[in-house]
């Protein structure tokens, strides 16, 4: 298994939201988005066109970019969620915002013979 280092890709998630990837795991999303038919193109670029390699410093802390931070809308107050093979960073009111919509929607069909 590979660790990584400290090292961190951040890119765009169309959900407003950014996603980070631990280097490992980013490599293996890139190659999965890469791959995808020219239909997708538009996609590709949102991905990759604006994935940034970042390092963690001493204290785990990274700095993102301004034009993720401005893209995401992110302000003082952040949030970061794990999301298994991944992380999202979303500004804490947004997602608040999101996840109370998200709420009161009825549960998707991929859900409905989940047990928990």
């Amino acid at each position: 298994m590979q660790t990584a280092a400290g090292q961190l890709t951040i890119t765009l998630n169309p959900d407003g939201c950014l996603m980070v990837f631990p280097r490992p795991e980013w490599e293996s999303f890139r190659e999965r988005i890469a791959s995808l038919p020219v239909s997708a193109q538009w996609w590709k670029r949102v991905y990759l066109g604006n994935a940034q390699d970042v390092e963690m410093d001493g204290t785990g802390r990274v700095l993102v970019a301004p034009e993720l931070r401005q893209a995401a809308k992110l302000s003082r107050s952040v949030l970061l969620l794990g999301m298994g093979n991944h992380f999202e960073l979303w500004d804490k009111a947004i997602y608040e915002q999101e996840q109370a919509r998200a709420m009161q929607e009825e549960v998707p069909d991929a859900l409905k013979d989940f047990v928990f």
